[in-house]
């Protein structure tokens, strides 16, 4: 059986090593942690595990240092759909994305109480007042330009907290039904508009080879009759029962005139 010395003896192994298991604390590569060492700042461990050997193990003072971890990777938090009204009074729900991560732990932790919701909190504000200043065809059309307007506004906001907020970008932009409809009415007219343009422009073209050729075969009249002698020679080679012969108006105009004459 075994001796009450040796129960003992275990039961305190395993005290000794639970309560140096409780000070000893491991941050992995993405993590960093800020120590408080009776509620002051004692030190922010940027690179933790002694030496500047980088993440690994951090040994605390018993009953004195306590650890608050904080993770450096990027966060891609979701902005809610926010009700904006923009600058030419249409109203829309428009919804984004923000990518942000901690450069330093330590004002994360004590500058702000919750970073994670003051971002979120920072990043609907910003959205509603930026988008609330331009047209609805520019954030359709400039929507780089306000993404960048909107990354340089939150961050100088989050600056302050240790965080640096990389990319913002709008997600999706909700339209009421009637200026869908009246959206849709407006691209069909600018497309029969081009349409239109098109077909004109098309029209002049050809007046314009057309005039171009006429003065041509005026210059030249021996090339009239190569014309009339090649269009001869098309229409016969396509076996057409009936062929036309054109006539000058100048050979067949005195004939006309002396048939005029007649019956009167």
């Amino acid at each position: 059986m075994i001796g009450i010395e040796s129960l003992l003896g275990v039961v305190v192994l395993f005290a000794l090593i639970f309560f140096i298991g409780s000070f000893v604390r491991v941050l992995r590569e993405y993590e960093r942690g800020v120590i408080f060492r009776f509620g002051r700042t004692a030190r922010a461990l940027v690179n933790p595990g002694g030496g500047g050997n980088g993440p690994g193990l951090v040994l605390l003072a018993p009953f004195i240092d306590k650890m608050v971890k904080v993770s450096l990777q990027t966060v891609a938090l979701d902005v809610p759909p926010q009700d904006v009204i923009t600058r030419d009074n249409v109203s829309i729900k428009v919804s984004a994305v923000i990518y942000f991560r901690v450069v330093d732990p330590e004002p994360a932790v004590i500058a702000v109480q919750d970073y994670l919701y003051a971002t979120s909190q920072i990043a609907q504000t910003t959205l509603r007042s930026v988008l609330g200043q331009v047209e609805l065809d520019d954030l359709l059309s400039a929507r780089d330009k306000i993404n960048q307007q909107l990354q340089r506004i939150i961050d100088e906001h989050t600056e302050p907290w240790g965080i640096k907020v990389g990319t913002v970008e709008v997600k999706q932009i909700d339209l009421p039904q009637d200026m869908q409809r009246a959206m849709a009415k407006q691209a069909e007219a600018e497309r029969e508009r081009r349409a239109k343009v098109i077909n004109a422009d098309g029209e002049f073209q050809a007046a314009a080879k057309l005039a171009e050729a006429a003065d041509l075969l005026a210059r030249s009249p021996i090339s009239v009759q190569l014309r009339f002698l090649q269009t001869m020679r098309e229409i016969a080679s396509e076996r057409n029962t009936t062929t036309f012969f054109p006539l000058p108006i100048d050979l067949i105009g005195p004939m006309l005139g002396r048939a005029i004459g007649e019956t009167k």
